[in-house]
């Protein structure tokens, strides 16, 4: 008699699945606004938008990955951050056209499923959910032998927000003269880690659990510090004062992300100086032999969030974001020309 074959038998343990989502529950259940109408585990999340007060409301959505960070969580066995770096991604992306988060999705896909793994993955998002306010309506977790390989898996996730149409920034206000702040960004965030990965693991033949006295801590502790969320002292700022455009500095760093807060007849120069960019970038550069542009291309060399206001309010700004907890520099400002970025 030939043996039954079983789903458990192929690498996909369902009962595994489902322990983990009967844990999962509370915390994401923590995150429910007025507006989540289902319960966890329904086919589909519904989300009853409050437009009261709005003339106009505008969704904007956004989604992203974690990317090659993940290979830091698998060596250092710690999956507690990167759930954080998931949503503060996505949340900043959205908050450079002015919007609030109502909800979030999760992508979680791995070749074996492990609930202790899960749980910490879905707790950070979760935590990371509730201090801006937004709901973690569903998600998926997908196990798929074969695909992955032994103990990695793949983290990325879709955002839905709403802004009034009159409050929308786009950057068509923004106009020669007007001044650049940068806000300051928590390390490496979530881009450049394949080169780092490159620069510090394979020509330096360096351990992810190595301590590194120049960075005051483990290097692949430092290097997993979550993406920072700008979304709340951004939103205060926006009530308060006129921005004409904001820009999150991710992949394409300065040259590439800055341009898209811009007029076709303007362009944005950045004063290198006028901050300290942090040792960990110093480190990679020095020890990778990467050129200038090519680091600020790849990196965020310290700054994540740019804001584009009239100059005559810079210094408010700057002072009122210390209030509300932001290290900020007045970073550069814009002048006529093509829509690029110079770093002088």
């Amino acid at each position: 008699m030939k043996e039954k074959a079983t789903y458990k038998e192929a690498g996909v343990n369902i009962d595994a699945a489902n322990e983990a989502v009967m844990r999962l529950k509370g915390y994401i259940k923590s995150t429910f606004t007025p507006g989540v109408l289902t319960e966890v585990g329904s086919f589909g999340g519904m989300y009853q938008p409050d437009f009261s007060g709005m003339e106009q409301p505008v969704l904007v959505s956004s989604i992203d990955g974690v990317g090659t960070k993940l290979k830091i969580a698998f060596m250092m066995n710690k999956h507690d951050t990167v759930g954080h770096d998931i949503v503060n991604h996505c949340v900043n992306d959205i908050l450079v056209q002015g919007a609030r988060p109502l909800f979030f999705m999760d992508y979680y896909a791995t070749g074996q499923l492990s609930p202790e793994v899960v749980i910490d993955v879905v707790k950070g998002i979760s935590d990371a959910c509730k201090s801006v306010g937004c709901a973690l309506l569903g998600g998926e977790t997908a196990e798929m032998p074969g695909l992955y390989l032994g103990g990695e898996y793949d983290l990325a996730g879709c955002i839905v927000g709403m802004v009034d149409r009159n409050k929308i920034v786009d950057g068509a206000k923004v106009e020669a003269g007007d001044a650049l702040i940068g806000l300051e960004s928590d390390g490496l965030h979530t881009n450049g880690f394949s080169l780092v990965r490159h620069i510090f693991f394979d020509k330096m033949k360096m351990r992810a659990d190595q301590e590194m006295p120049e960075l005051k801590g483990v290097l692949g502790e430092v290097l997993l510090t979550p993406h920072r969320c700008y979304a709340n002292p951004v939103q205060q700022i926006l009530k308060e004062f006129e921005v004409r455009g904001m820009a999150h500095i991710t992949g394409g760093g300065f040259y590439d992300n800055i341009p898209r807060a811009l007029p076709e007849d303007c362009q944005a120069v950045v004063y290198r100086r006028n901050w300290e960019v942090p040792d960990l970038f110093r480190l990679i550069q020095e020890n990778g032999n990467v050129t200038e542009p090519e680091m600020y291309r790849t990196f965020n060399m310290g700054i994540g969030y740019v804001l584009i206001v009239p100059r005559e309010q810079s210094t408010t700004i700057i002072s009122r974001l210390g209030e509300l907890g932001e290290k900020a520099h007045l970073i550069g400002e814009v002048r006529k020309g093509s829509r690029e970025t110079q770093i002088v």
